[in-house]
């Protein structure tokens, strides 16, 4: 059966905007999680920093291969065709590896640790309600030459 899109309900970025936002509320509602050690701090400050520019480094490399591939960036879309350059190259996902690094940064720089306990559940949810979508859509559009790159290329890193 030849699938017309991955079928993904929503933006992907929103698993990732809702995990951090309920672990924020968390934190708000006084179940607060934080290092208190001063001289850990500069160095989750710096830790932050490299996982919040780390990520959008590779998540606006995906995109920017999207682009110049003219494919859909939004998995609502058919895609135009299979993506494997640039950093794709490297991992089948890696708008959702920059979006961890992004989510890891964040967190580290602000000192909360309850986003950071709730990624396990955003990276659940991503794989369970998306790139199992993504994965079954690519192999109906793309069949042989995507079996080939899935051998080839590992899903993160």
């Amino acid at each position: 059966m030849h699938l017309s899109n991955p079928g993904v309900p929503f933006p992907p970025p929103f698993l990732f905007a809702a995990g951090f936002l309920a672990g924020l509320a968390i934190e708000r509602w006084g179940l607060r999680l934080r290092v208190e050690a001063p001289e850990l701090r500069l160095l989750f400050v710096l830790l932050g920093w490299v996982g919040i520019a780390l990520g959008l480094t590779f998540t606006m490399w995906g995109l920017l291969t999207f682009l110049r591939a003219r494919t859909a960036i939004i998995p609502t879309r058919p895609a135009r065709s299979l993506v494997v350059a640039g950093p794709y190259r490297f991992s089948r996902n890696p708008m959702y590896v920059g979006l961890t690094a992004l989510y890891l940064g964040i967190a580290l720089l602000f000192n909360v640790a309850w986003p950071i306990l709730l990624l396990p559940i955003v990276l659940s949810s991503l794989y369970l309600i998306v790139i199992r979508r993504e994965e079954r859509y690519l192999a109906s559009a793309f069949a042989g030459d995507y079996a080939e790159y899935r051998r080839r290329v590992r899903r993160w890193l």
